[in-house]
């Protein structure tokens, strides 16, 4: 329950910030204006978000027909978390990566980027998924969905409240200036970040943890994690650097460390995660190599992984 809180209270505060530039765009009028948008839009993105995130990354609809053996596997971690069968989308990005997104359980979605199936081995490409589905079972995706709609809406108002301030200047009506005006461009955007990396990041040790429980292979999970991160510094998400707002939604920050944004990442250390699920695989008693999807090697920290082609054809 007080996770929920939290997420209450930081959803709160992002729709407080909407205001708040509504106010610095157009006084008390463009203040309310901006909390009915900021309300309208939480209702349309408990519905739509979904599909605006799966549409942002060029996420494609793929049937058990086009990849069996992937959706056999999601199909049989679900069973596991006692779960529906998610819709699975893929993304045609070379780096390695994936998200889950939708408003519940039946109707939530799981996309993998094509370079995640092409480097991972099977076993590593279960744990990334069932860490996906542990997120559609703690109902973290509503949250995360909503919220990369509202960010990426105020960084939007924050650079719409620049160009509307020019013409407020001319007509001695702006009681911010322009150097007001110009820190909200600037300190908007960050806030928003602020509160997307307070909802994100003990969601992730979470479904780690849950993750892992799922597939069985907590060693599966953390090599996978430290190969998506070497190659998340090497290989460009376009996409995801078009919508930098969705960035928390992946398992591993998409961010390429060329904006700023990165500064301000959503996503704990790896290193952190993999050391977590070291130590519930001592409590487990798991193996590497020896789960449901053949064998897994985790690559020492610090040195690239091999690449390497999956079973997926």
């Amino acid at each position: 329950m007080a996770g929920y809180t939290r997420t209450v209270i930081l959803l709160a505060a992002l729709t407080a910030l909407f205001g708040v530039i509504g106010l610095m765009i157009g006084g008390e009028q463009g203040m309310i204006m901006a909390l009915l948008f900021a309300g309208g839009m939480n209702l349309f993105s408990w519905w739509n978000s979904d599909k605006m995130v799966l549409r942002m990354h060029n996420a494609q609809p793929i049937s058990q027909q086009e990849a069996p053996r992937l959706y056999d596997m999601t199909a049989q971690l679900a069973a596991n978390a006692g779960l529906p069968m998610p819709a699975l989308y893929v993304i045609h990005e070379e780096q390695p990566n994936a998200f889950a997104t939708g408003r519940n359980p039946q109707n939530a979605a799981v996309a993998v980027n094509t370079g995640l199936l092409d480097m991972l081995s099977e076993e590593e490409v279960a744990g990334v998924i069932a860490h996906e589905l542990a997120h559609i079972k703690n109902r973290d995706t509503l949250v995360m969905t909503v919220t990369a709609s509202i960010a990426g809406a105020i960084s939007a108002l924050a650079q719409f409240g620049m160009m509307f301030s020019r013409s407020r200047n001319q007509q001695g009506q702006n009681p911010f200036g322009p150097i007001g005006m110009l820190l909200m461009v600037i300190l908007a955007p960050i806030a928003a970040a602020i509160v997307q990396m307070a909802i994100s990041r003990s969601r992730e040790y979470e479904a780690d943890r849950m993750g892992a429980e799922i597939c069985g292979q907590p060693m599966a999970l953390a090599g996978a994690l430290q190969k998506l991160e070497y190659y998340a510094h090497q290989r460009v998400n376009q996409r995801a650097e078009a919508n930098p707002a969705t960035a928390h939604m992946f398992i591993i920050n998409p961010l390429s460390g060329a904006r700023m944004d990165n500064l301000f990442s959503t996503h704990p250390r790896t290193a952190n995660r993999v050391a977590a699920l070291e130590k519930l695989a001592a409590s487990m008693g798991a193996v590497p190599g020896h789960g449901a999807w053949g064998g897994s090697s985790v690559p020492p920290i610090g040195k690239p992984p091999p690449a390497r082609r999956g079973p997926w054809g």
